[in-house]
């Protein structure tokens, strides 16, 4: 791959696993992405699985019309083939949080600027509430 000494390792492995999911995508055409996505998220490692598995059930109920799909070996959310929203493990790219992130897809639009993505250390009440709102709101 030209010009990939510019990423690192995990990038690489990331951009690797984005282009297998991809194939992999036509094979599986009309079939139910959830059980992959589920199995994936079981085998993220502790507290990412928890945070994840949190994170599936809350986007699944707020917003029912997004169907779960793999993008870069992460769980995401997808509205006609197009992610909305998408988590990142912090142990995929040895990170000290997990992120919650929104594509440009997702119609979060406030004026000329508004956060695209959240740092995420755990999961409460409080945050759980405005993640609920932010996703029905993504998925508009």
């Amino acid at each position: 791959m030209a010009g990939t000494e510019n990423f690192t390792a995990d990038e690489r492995a990331a951009m690797k696993e984005r282009a297998a999911e991809v194939r992999a995508s036509r094979k599986k055409a009309g079939k139910d992405p959830e059980p992959e996505v589920l199995a994936r998220i079981g085998e993220l490692p502790e507290p990412d699985r928890a945070m994840a598995e949190r994170l599936h059930a809350l986007i699944r109920d707020a917003a029912p019309e997004l169907t779960p799909r793999m993008w870069y070996g992460q769980p995401a959310y997808a509205r006609d083939g197009k992610v909305v929203v998408f988590f990142q493990a912090a142990t995929k790219f040895k990170t000290r949080y997990s992120t919650l992130g929104f594509s440009e897809e997702a119609r979060l639009d406030d004026g000329a600027m508004w956060p695209t993505s959240w740092a995420l250390t755990s999961l409460s009440g409080a945050e759980l509430d405005a993640i609920t709102v932010l996703v029905k709101r993504a998925a508009g």
